[in-house]
């Protein structure tokens, strides 16, 4: 017997198609975990100018500085994304790292205790990361792109996806 593919269903409409808010009242509370990542390539003379200062501009430091706002990001995903329900943070991580091509990779790992997930979180935090970079290294050059804004990984709720978070 054939197996039927399940169609996708839009948790963000109601019964007359109008957007709202999921909820969440009734599922029960677990651990949440997910990971985000978002890539920020730069012009070579760029990577190399940032690389020879220690990663600062005359703005400061500019991982440091992207580390504080992906945090903040994500302690405030709900008053950016409409339907995402406020959550209590239990940890957020924040990994940058420049690569020899001088793409800089940010990772964002978040952690909640609650009855829905931190995907939006996470990729909420990779994003603010890589424009914070951008806002801080746009005086070298504009010739700067944000790419490759993905989730990596989640963990609880009703299934995991990717590697562990």
């Amino acid at each position: 017997m054939p197996t039927r593919r399940r169609t996708p269903k839009l948790t963000h409409l109601n019964a007359q198609h109008r957007p709202t808010m999921v909820d969440v009242g009734d599922k029960p509370t677990s651990r949440r975990e997910a990971t985000a990542e978002a890539r920020v390539r730069l012009p070579r003379a760029v990577a190399d100018a940032l690389r020879a200062s220690g990663h600062r501009t005359k703005k400061g430091p500019v991982f440091d500085t992207a580390v504080i706002a992906a945090v903040q990001a994500v302690k405030r995903t709900h008053e950016l994304i409409p339907f995402c329900h406020p959550l209590p943070i239990d940890h957020c991580e924040v990994d940058i790292v420049q690569q020899a091509s001088g793409t800089i990779v940010i990772r964002c790992s978040v952690r909640t205790t609650h009855r829905t997930g931190v995907e939006m979180e996470a990729l909420t935090g990779a994003s603010v990361a890589a424009l914070t970079i951008y806002d801080m290294c746009k005086a070298l050059s504009h010739n700067i792109v944000i790419e490759r804004v993905r989730l990596l990984a989640k963990r609880g709720g009703k299934r995991d996806f990717g590697h562990s978070a």
